[in-house]
């Protein structure tokens, strides 16, 4: 399990929320400082797992897994959402935005 999972599954009020952002936030520069040394195949992630590279399409598959997944509910009940903190829910929502196609 990655530092960014974890930080993300420990997720539980807004101070442990904010530190998943920096995490999730350093997690995309480095990821950019990665790609600008050694680009990746177009067609899949980037070297940092980043299915979406640009704002609009990391908001729309942020926005996309919400609808998809009704914010979480329809995942498997050992990983529903439903009964978690707003914070645990946004900062999925934000994961998501990376990693959902």
């Amino acid at each position: 399990m990655s530092q960014l999972t974890e930080l993300l599954d420990g997720v539980t009020d807004e101070v442990s929320f904010l530190a998943f952002v920096k995490a999730l936030e350093q997690d995309r520069r480095t990821a950019a400082r990665l790609e600008a040394a050694n680009p990746s195949n177009p067609y899949a992630s980037d070297a940092g797992g980043w299915e979406c590279t640009t704002i609009e399409d990391y908001l729309e598959s942020a926005r996309a897994w919400a609808v998809d997944s009704d914010f979480g509910r329809k995942l498997a009940p050992d990983h529903a959402l439903h009964d978690v903190s707003p914070w645990k829910r946004f900062a999925t929502f934000l994961y998501c935005g990376k990693i959902y196609e």
